[in-house]
């Protein structure tokens, strides 16, 4: 399946005081323009997931824009959800592959090169690299990637690659010279005082790389 956005926002409540806050920084990011969403979520029960997960569908469908559930293929399934993302240490690519066929998108987040090579031989459809920068969020995955061993990997990989962690908008440019399909960010738009502007700004910088 075609991977037609450039941009894959990582969501995070806990940046918001209370959900509403946080579901409409989505839809501000959304109304900007930002194409695909994945509701990564991992502290709630199955319920509060799926709750979430409805509301997300029905936020991304008034934009057009592509939702992705974080590990829960069910949930994706339930939610009629474009697609599911991957953990290393979740259900394996091949295996919710079997489950999905071709009706829903594969996405698998990778941290060295074994990783990103097995996610590309289980069928998945695009993963998310890093960290290539110093990021909060990614800090017990340890010392970043770097830019060199991003360009690398992403020289020899045949599915698309999306650049993450610590990824500013003035760095944007720099990731995409190195063979990013995209980038897939949490804080650089949600983290940001006005979302849809902070997307916007994001969409800008691609947009000139």
């Amino acid at each position: 399946m075609s991977v037609d956005f450039k941009i894959y926002l990582i969501t995070d409540r806990k940046l918001f005081t209370d959900n509403n806050f946080f579901l409409n920084a989505v839809e501000d990011a959304l109304k900007a323009g930002i194409k695909a969403v994945q509701l990564r979520e991992k502290d709630l029960p199955v319920r509060g997931l799926l709750d979430m997960a409805y509301r997300m569908r029905e936020i991304t469908a008034r934009y057009g824009a592509k939702l992705f559930v974080n590990d829960r293929l069910d949930v994706a399934m339930s939610a009629d959800a474009d697609g599911v993302h991957l953990g290393h240490s979740g259900i394996p690519v091949s295996a919710a592959k079997r489950v999905v066929g071709e009706k829903m998108m594969i996405g698998v987040s990778a941290h060295s090169k074994d990783e990103a090579l097995e996610a590309q031989e289980g069928g998945a459809d695009f993963i998310t690299l890093g960290p290539i920068y110093k990021t909060p969020s990614k800090m017990k995955y340890g010392e970043p990637l770097g830019v060199d061993f991003f360009k690398s990997l992403a020289g020899i990989l045949s599915i698309p690659v999306f650049g993450i962690g610590g990824i500013k908008a003035d760095r944007v440019l720099e990731v995409m010279g190195a063979g990013a399909s995209g980038i897939a960010l949490i804080s650089g738009i949600l983290g940001a005082a006005d979302a849809g502007a902070a997307a916007k700004k994001y969409i800008k910088a691609i947009g000139a790389a």
